[in-house]
């Protein structure tokens, strides 16, 4: 794909100093490697493939390149495995909103599974009283810095497992300024998201907010499922959403550099199948991870990955981490990445920001004070 004069001259945008929104972070895949290795030190915990910080960071980034996402997935057990206690929580979620900040994230919805952190007598509630504690004093450290940050924390049950009620009940009970949603994540070969539809009826039953990891690792099936049977709000990655595209009769996956030029050349080639017709008509944002689905197989390179063709063909794409440290990876990154290897502009990252900003379990005015007050703003100048 040839760049144009205009995609060229944005090869020199700060993308550093742009405000950004994140819809789709791991608080146990964004943990500092350093931290890592403390509080492994201080638990007693000696499962660690390193007992240096550069050394453990390579053994994440190494392992998370493997082009499987149930081998990126057992790179989380050594995280979980020092998150045990209240305090390395509260601690993680601190230094998580503190690093978001400094990226120049102003507003973020971190996931983790509540589930997850129990091995050492937490109780759920427990759990999430630690981390919203975390993300607080996160706020106020960022804030003393001169960097402005909202974050809200969502919850997470593992479609592996049998606890989707409880957590959809525990979502319920801490919503508000704390908690802003339910989400459920894992493997999705062999765990549909129909396996817990009780916990999406009582999510809707109590009106709060869901997303659902799908389209990753597996096909259409998947977020047909997620969207219609489930009642998704948003699509937790979604990629594999390319899959119900054609151009000229042929899939856009045979040659997604020849479909980007072609869909741009003439847009009435390109045919939507009737699953990314509604998700497309319906505006279902798409938290959508370059880096990660590079590393798990889900889209072979950052040129060829679909966030760019589902971004031209006007689809509510979001722009997102996952797991900052499996990946190596920060919004900037993410964003810097995408303008030197698959043009993207000053005005693609604007549509990305202020799509999340739309998208987010967030009060409505609260979402337009910040798409005029911060976004615009920043974005629209010169």
């Amino acid at each position: 794909m040839t760049a144009s004069p205009d995609r060229a001259a944005d090869q020199t945008l700060d993308v550093a100093a742009l405000p950004k929104v994140l819809l789709h972070d791991h608080l146990d895949g964004g943990v500092r490697p350093a931290t890592v290795l403390e509080l492994a030190q201080e638990q007693g915990y000696d499962a660690l493939p390193a007992d240096e910080v550069n050394a453990l960071s390579r053994w994440f980034a190494e392992s998370a390149d493997s082009g499987s996402l149930v081998r990126y997935l057992e790179t989380f057990d050594h995280t979980v495995g020092v998150l045990q206690q209240a305090d390395a929580l509260r601690r993680v979620a601190r230094e998580c909103a503190v690093d978001l900040a400094a990226d120049g994230v102003v507003y973020a919805e971190v996931r983790y599974a509540p589930e997850q952190h129990l091995a050492q007598g937490l109780s759920l509630d427990e759990v999430v009283a630690a981390v919203n504690a975390g993300f607080r004093e996160g706020e106020e450290e960022a804030a003393g810095a001169g960097d402005r940050i909202r974050v809200r924390a969502m919850l997470t049950a593992m479609r592996h497992a049998a606890r989707s009620e409880e957590i959809a009940e525990l979502t319920v009970r801490h919503l508000g300024e704390e908690v802003c949603g339910f989400d459920i994540a894992g493997a999705e070969d062999g765990h549909p998201p129909t396996r817990h539809l009780r916990a999406f009826d009582y999510l809707r039953q109590h009106n709060a907010h869901f997303t659902i990891h799908a389209g990753e690792a597996f096909g259409l099936p998947s977020i047909w499922e997620a969207i219609q049977w489930c009642g998704a709000e948003r699509l937790g990655h979604g990629v594999r959403l390319v899959d119900d595209i054609t151009i000229d009769g042929h899939p856009v996956t045979e040659d997604l550099p020849g479909a980007l030029e072609r869909a741009a050349s003439d847009p009435r080639s390109v045919v939507l199948g009737p699953l990314a017709a509604y998700v497309k008509d319906t505006r279902i944002p798409l938290e959508m991870c370059p880096s990660s689905n590079v590393q798990t197989g889900a889209a072979p390179s950052i040129e060829e990955h679909p966030i760019t063709l589902l971004k031209d063909l006007h689809f509510r794409v979001t722009l997102n981490t996952d797991n900052r440290l499996m990946s190596g990876t920060s919004m900037t990154k993410e964003a810097q990445l995408l303008v030197e290897r698959a043009g993207w502009t000053r005005g693609d990252l604007r549509r990305v920001a202020v799509n999340a900003m739309k998208s987010a379990f967030l009060p409505f005015d609260e979402r337009i004070e910040i798409i005029e007050q911060v976004l615009k703003p920043a974005y629209d100048v010169g």
